[in-house]
Order: C-alpha cells, then structure tokens, then sequence
C-alpha cells in the first residue's frame, strides 16, 4: 500500500460524538474480539509466506480463509469468488454476504487485501485481514439492517487489480450498476510497529478524486472517530485517503472511509514485514473499534440475543504478561478465579522451549532475543499471547 501523494492538511479537531450514542450491545459485541484470535491469525498468516498474487501461497492464503469463514458457519452460498488474471495467472478475491432485515439490497462493505509482497505482508495487511475475520466471526448472527459484504481482495499491491476487477465486473456489469453500497470501509496496514507508542489510529478521508462524493465520506469518516471514541481506548486522527482498495469504489462514486496506522511502519512491502515486527495490541484494539463501527454502519440490533447473553467468556483473555519486552524474568498475572494452569513458550514456528505449571514468575534468561509466543491453557480454555526477549 502507497500514500498518495498531496498537500491537502488533515484535520486533527477535536472529536465530537453528539450525534451519536453509545450502544451497550455493540460494546459487549467489540469486547467480543479475542486477543488470542488475533494474534494466532497473524501467526497462521505469516506462516503462509509470500502471498504475490497469481502464486500458489496466494492461493493457499485464499483457501485459509476461506476455510475460516466455513468454520464459523457460514453457508457455501454465502461465499463467492471473484476470480481475475495477473501475468498469465489466477487470482481470486472472497466475499461474504451477511443479509439484512430491512434493506437486503443495500450493502455495506468492509474489506482489506490479503495479497503481500517481498515479505509475508504481516503489518500490510495481515492486520487488516485478521480484523475482518473477527468482525464476520463476531456478527454472523447479530441482526443488521443493511446487508454486509465482508471482502478480501487480491493484486492490492500491483496496481488495486482485485478491487478494479470487483467494482468493473461485479458491481458494474457493461457499465450498468448492480450493486447499491451504502459506504465502503477499509482496513490496511493497522499493524503498528512494535515499540512504537500504538495509541491513535488514522481514519482515512476521501480529499481527493470525484468532488461529489467528498462531503459524503467526511461525515462517515467523523462518524467512524465517533465510533472509535465509544468502542475501543484509541485517539484518532484524519488522514486522506490512501492509494488502497477503496479507491477503486471510490473513482465510481461511492462513499469510503477507513483506518490506517498513525505511527507509520517501515517495515510494510520488505522482508521484515513480519509478526514478530507487528504490534498484537494495537490491532486487537483497532479490531474492537471496528466491530463498534461496523454494528454503527450496517445498523445492528441494539439488543442482545439470547444466544449472546449465555456467551460464557474466556477468562484466560484478561491474562496479563509483563515485562514485555522481558530479559531475565516473566511475570503472569491471572483472574483470581484460575487456580490451575499450564504455560508454555514457543518460538514462531510452533516449537516449545520451556513449559511450566502453576507458576507466576518465569525464568526466559536462556532464550535469546526475540520474538515468541506465550500459550497458557486452563480448563480446556487456551490464551495467546506474542512476547518479546530483550
């Protein structure tokens, strides 16, 4: 992913929230986003390495998720592909359609590429990509008055190919619409780069382009500060608009808004491009703020279901680890409620290095630096948490 070059100021006013509310259904639904989901899908997602589009990791890339959206239930004819040509080989982007209740036929789409270059694409756009698999996981059976189209394209980085072959050959069928998209939101590059001070997320802006759609994507883009401010801790700022997947639509007329890191990487589109070089924090609380925000644009239900209400939640999720980064000794702090468990550290590629029970302070001073994973399991209930040696 590319900034487009310009001179355009963004805006950094101070956010006001008036015009919306705050909705205790959506909070309990952003709280819903798991760290450990997050975390073990940027793992699963470098581990499928360099996902250039036309490739055979690109095509497992694509299986994996798609494979994930069977597994939280959804239905074959819920799931289409979208398959394009790039240098004499096929592409596919996936998409999800989750169907409204009061306007079937009017979608709201959230989207991030999964292709990658150079490097396994970790921070762009691992990060999107694990987001949008914990929104659909999330709301497959919340209720939403608009329909939702959960979108992972392909040849993002190669000119927006996956998002040009979508909006000119699905939305648009020989220059006549066929889809009515209420806005379009995108997420790339919401890593973070570790030790850096991840606490304010970009809400993308479209500045540029078409004018006629300009003020539409303004207001959607403060209702999106709006709705980081209710559901998740981070501060916001406005960025305009990336060269991304948006554009594509965006050059059409729709409506866009989206995130992007404040603090920005340079490790995106290099072989450093990794998890170990990714903040899990940062993206699991842009995940949080963007199931707030999505509940907000496609209109959830404001009550739970019963279904929700009996979610019985993993207390292993409030589990603490510090210091992190750590040097000599590990520090675990539990719920009081756990009083049995195991703990264990891994490196990147799965392999165990020290494995306790029971115990509070761990000895790493044997490790050497870097980046690992720390797995605690209690109950039949399992945390994951990325940790760093210093």
């Amino acid at each position: 992913m590319k900034k487009i070059p310009t001179l355009l100021l963004f805006s950094l006013s101070t956010l006001s929230i008036n015009a919306q509310t705050f909705i205790q259904a959506y909070q309990d639904r952003a709280s819903m986003v798991s760290q450990t989901n997050i975390t073990t899908n940027l793992q699963d997602f470098s581990n499928l390495g360099v996902k250039t589009t036309g490739s055979t990791a690109n095509n497992n890339a694509f299986n994996w998720l798609k494979n994930k959206y069977l597994a939280f239930g959804y239905s074959t004819n819920q799931i289409t592909e979208d398959a394009f040509t790039y240098s004499n080989k096929t592409s596919k982007n996936l998409i999800i359609t989750k169907t409204g209740t009061l306007y079937p036929n009017k979608y709201v789409i959230i989207c991030g590429h999964f292709d990658s270059i150079t490097g396994p694409g970790v921070n762009d756009n691992g990060s999107g990509t694990s987001i949008i698999l914990e929104a659909a996981r999330i709301l497959k059976d919340v209720p939403t008055e608009y329909s939702i189209k959960f979108i992972h394209f392909s040849g993002e980085e190669q000119g927006l190919l996956g998002s040009a072959h979508y909006v000119n050959n699905v939305v648009y069928q020989n220059n006549i619409k066929q889809l009515d998209i209420k806005m379009v939101f995108n997420l790339d590059q919401v890593g973070g780069k570790l030790g850096n001070n991840n606490n304010t997320i970009y809400c993308d802006e479209d500045q540029g382009g078409l004018t006629s759609n300009n003020a539409a994507s303004t207001a959607i883009t403060q209702q999106l500060r709006n709705c980081t401010a209710l559901y998740s801790p981070l501060l916001t700022a406005v960025d305009p608009a990336e060269d991304t997947d948006y554009i594509s639509f965006e050059e059409k007329g729709e409506i866009i808004t989206g995130y992007f890191e404040r603090i920005r990487s340079n490790y995106p589109h290099t072989s450093n491009d990794t998890f170990a070089n990714t903040d899990p924090v940062y993206i699991f609380n842009v995940g949080k703020a963007s199931v707030g925000a999505l509940q907000h644009f496609a209109v959830a239900t404001s009550s739970l279901l019963k279904t929700e209400e009996t979610i019985v939640k993993n207390p292993l999720e409030s589990i603490k680890i510090y210091p992190n980064p750590a040097k000599d000794t590990l520090n675990i702090e539990l719920p009081k409620e756990i009083k049995n468990f195991n703990f264990e550290i891994t490196d990147l590629s799965g392999r165990s290095l020290i494995t306790t029970k029971n115990e509070t302070k761990i000895n790493v001073s044997t490790l050497k630096k870097g980046a690992y994973l720390g797995v605690i399991t209690s109950d039949e209930k399992t945390a994951v948490r990325k940790i760093l040696i210093k």
